[in-house]
């Protein structure tokens, strides 16, 4: 096959404290700030960590509810919800400049990120954040949603992301956390997934239905308790044929 260049990702600083396994073995990194999870502390830590190992750091901001890590849909308004991801953006970017490295991308999480899939309104107060920043950082978007749309709509540069450890509803929607069959565990199944959508540009959803998609960034999730051993093996299996990761 010809070379294919991809990227693969980690949700860290989320408080699983495996971020020196994971990091070294991917190409991005997405910090919670303070959201969900994260501290100025941890956001500082896992910074350092990033900028040793070369990977380009992203902000994963959330609905401000760490009681049930930004996984439950929440109804703020517009103004509420632009000041929330605004500020939790500005932390870490006020680190990474102390630090000096630079923002690379915005990868919101949880509940905030499968609404705006969906939900224009939440979609465009995310992209008004993006918007405001000074320096043009990307943004992680599924392919087909609606803030891929709007992002693209306001000129705000977009990384199309899949899921490695998630299997597909019909719709191009995640299978909720709530069921059994929400994460994929084993590393074959996880490798089998990822390449599908790389070199067929396929996923093959829970009803065995074959769809087309577009992804450049793979996102094992950081908390996923098998996730440093899924990133290492995923790696492995994709450079051994000739799937370069940066």
């Amino acid at each position: 096959m010809q070379h294919q260049t991809i990227d693969i990702n980690a949700d860290v600083g989320e408080g699983i404290g495996n971020e020196s396994q994971l990091i070294p073995y991917v190409s991005s990194c997405n910090i919670a700030c303070g959201g969900h999870a994260g501290s100025l502390k941890t956001m500082r830590k896992v910074a350092r960590l990033a900028k040793q190992y070369r990977v380009k750091i992203g902000a994963h901001p959330s609905f401000p509810d760490v009681e049930n890590f930004g996984r439950k849909p929440m109804e703020l308004s517009c103004v509420a919800l632009y000041a929330s991801i605004k500020n939790q953006i500005s932390d870490l970017s006020t680190i990474l400049y102390e630090e000096n490295v630079l923002l690379h991308h915005v990868k919101p999480h949880g509940a905030l990120y499968n609404m705006a899939a969906t939900n224009f309104k939440i979609a465009t107060t995310i992209v008004e954040v993006m918007k405001s920043m000074a320096l043009p950082v990307k943004l992680y978007v599924p392919y087909k949603s609606v803030i891929e749309t709007v992002a693209l709509q306001n000129n705000i540069p977009i990384t199309y992301e899949a899921f490695a450890d998630r299997n597909y509803n019909d719709d191009l929607t995640l299978v909720s956390r709530n069921k059994e069959d929400a994460l994929i565990h084993d590393s074959d199944v996880l490798f089998e997934h990822v390449f599908r959508m790389i070199h067929f540009r396929k996923v093959k959803t829970l009803s065995g239905k074959e769809l087309d998609i577009k992804a450049e960034t793979f996102c094992v999730h950081g908390d996923n308790i098998h996730a440093v051993t899924l990133i290492k093996k995923l790696r492995q299996e994709l450079e051994a044929r000739g799937i370069k990761i940066q």
